[in-house]
């Protein structure tokens, strides 16, 4: 995504399937607004373009090919031959737990894989289901241990270690085990202490998981089970939103709603702000919807799905709830529009430089939903006095023929190691990454 004195969101496709709406544009819902960033956001009034599918094609990583880090950082392979690894997350004695899992077989598929020969559809329904624990014995950026963590689960997305216990949010629920640091397999049964809303439209089986500064709470983030509500929202119950829970699944409640897919969420280091990495509705044209990182504050309503960036009514949802579009939320931070903007890591480590302290990382898996690629790479956005600055590439190469739509990989997940390193899940690529400060 490139950014100029007027931010213009990167050009993003919608699906085929909702060209059927012929709506001449607007031009008086062509207009900017001010961001928390400091960016004029300009937004083009909707299906100003077509709405088109053009999905990336997997051709894997040559040998000696990696992605690229901004000057001063080096990148090596922390590991590969994995098998969709699609968020991570790394406990306090260093281990690094990997959740794999991928959609099954209704949806959308979003790539085609090269190296299988196969289409991703061809391969849904064989998600391996599990968590791999990775474990750096010697300190040198590449695991000395691995092996199957937990396994047998339902499309497992979130983790959390909290006390004697191991969380994770599965698709249809939120499960926890008996755990002691420096346990490298799980063999106790779990119980699930919170029952979810199951599978999603496209990859919205997702369900992420925070936990409170105070560790006394867990946030839940659950994506929408449609593009804009098109299943009724009676089907939308619990959903789009973040949802929090105690520590034994009792007294949850929505702690916001109206976010599209939430699927990055993590505390603002020294703070009691929770931020949000949403992916946004397609089939609106190249440039709408832009995803976005955002504060989600308690009882926000941030417009899924009758409003979108603030108080831009959605056409397709056009006079439901005025209410609701007149309470929705302007998000801080404009990422670029079909990005799929999905991983979310505050940098709280100490061995980047100043800049990085604090600010936040972004995997953004990649469109479908353009006519040109964006995404595929993992962005920053810088923070001052605890305010976001302006989005800047951090790790990219991700894209190797954007003429021909071809892609090593796609960044999903992302975290901070013991070492403050910084982690990317490659789901496509079935490889981690790992970034660190060249020495």
């Amino acid at each position: 995504m490139k950014t100029t004195c007027l931010y213009t969101i990167a050009a993003s496709l919608l699906i085929i399937a909702g060209c059927s709406q012929k709506k001449k544009p607007d031009p008086k819902q062509a207009d900017s607004l001010a961001v928390a960033s400091g960016e004029e956001l300009k937004l083009p009034p909707p299906f100003q373009t077509k709405s088109v599918q053009v999905f990336a094609e997997v051709t894997g990583w040559p040998k000696d090919t990696m992605p690229t880090a901004p000057k001063g950082f080096k990148v090596n392979m922390f590991a590969n031959n994995l098998n969709n690894p699609r968020n991570l997350y790394v406990g306090p004695n260093g281990d690094v737990f990997a959740a794999q899992a991928t959609t099954e077989a209704s949806g959308t598929a979003a790539v085609k894989n090269k190296i299988s020969g196969k289409s991703q559809s061809q391969n849904m329904g064989k998600s391996p289901n599990n968590i791999i624990i990775l474990r750096d014995v010697n300190g040198d950026g590449t695991p000395d241990q691995k092996g199957v963590f937990l396994s047998n689960l339902k499309q497992p997305y979130g983790m959390a270690i909290v006390g004697k216990y191991f969380y994770v949010a599965n698709t249809d629920g939120l499960w926890r085990y008996p755990y002691t640091v420096g346990d490298s397999r799980i063999t106790k049964p779990g119980e699930r202490i919170v029952k979810l809303p199951a599978g999603g439209y496209n990859n919205h089986w997702t369900r992420n998981l925070a936990v409170s500064p105070d560790s006394t709470k867990l946030f839940i983030a659950v994506g929408s089970g449609s593009n804009v509500g098109e299943h009724g929202m009676a089907n939308e119950a619990r959903r789009a939103a973040v949802l929090v829970v105690a520590l034994d699944g009792s007294n949850e409640k929505i702690y916001a709603d109206g976010l599209r897919n939430p699927a990055g969420i993590d505390f603002q280091p020294g703070t009691n702000v929770l931020w949000a990495a949403v992916n946004e509705r397609d089939e609106l044209g190249d440039e709408l919807v832009p995803d976005y990182l955002t504060s989600v504050k308690e009882g926000g309503f941030y417009g899924w799905p009758y409003a979108y960036f603030g108080q831009h009514e959605d056409p397709r949802r056009k006079g439901e709830r005025p209410d609701l579009v007149k309470k929705s939320i302007v998000p801080d931070v404009p990422l670029g529009s079909h990005t799929a903007s999905l991983g979310l890591a505050f940098y709280d480590g100490t061995a980047f430089p100043e800049k990085y302290k604090n600010g936040a990382f972004i995997g953004q898996h990649g469109s479908w939903n353009s006519s040109k690629l964006v995404g595929y790479k993992v962005m920053f956005v810088p923070f001052t006095n605890n305010k976001p600055g302006k989005p800047e590439d951090f790790l990219t190469g991700f894209i190797a023929d954007p003429a021909t739509n071809q892609v090593h990989g796609r960044p999903v997940g992302v975290a901070v190691a013991k070492d403050g390193s910084l982690l990317v899940a490659d789901d496509a690529g079935n490889t981690i990454w790992r970034v660190s400060a060249a020495k």
